[in-house]
């Protein structure tokens, strides 16, 4: 369900060399991973004492699936703007690169 975290670091060589737009986009796109699978950690316990009970509820079959609900939630969150995790795990990544050279 949750997307891996992956450090700038472990990240293998672009082929043909990394151009800084296309490095940037892939720091954006892991730091939004990483928001993602924050805020999905975040809503779990919000849901979690839910009922699903008729007659609104979907029973077992709810709580099974309630997890990729979640997940959904937290990556449309992000992709609505986030709540600005991204953009410092961004900074960071830049900062940490900047200082690697």
């Amino acid at each position: 369900m949750n997307e891996p975290i992956v450090s700038p670091a472990t990240l293998p060589p672009l082929a043909g060399g990394s151009s800084p737009a296309l490095s940037a986009a892939r720091m954006r796109e892991t730091a939004e991973a990483f928001e993602a699978s924050f805020l999905s950690q975040m809503l779990k316990p919000m849901f979690e004492g839910l009922s699903t009970e008729a007659p609104f509820g979907g029973g077992e079959a709810e709580g099974t699936w309630r997890g990729f609900l979640v997940d959904a939630m937290a990556k449309q969150t992000v992709r609505a703007g986030g709540i600005g995790l991204a953009d410092q795990v961004v900074a960071q990544m830049l900062k940490m690169q900047e200082q690697g050279q």
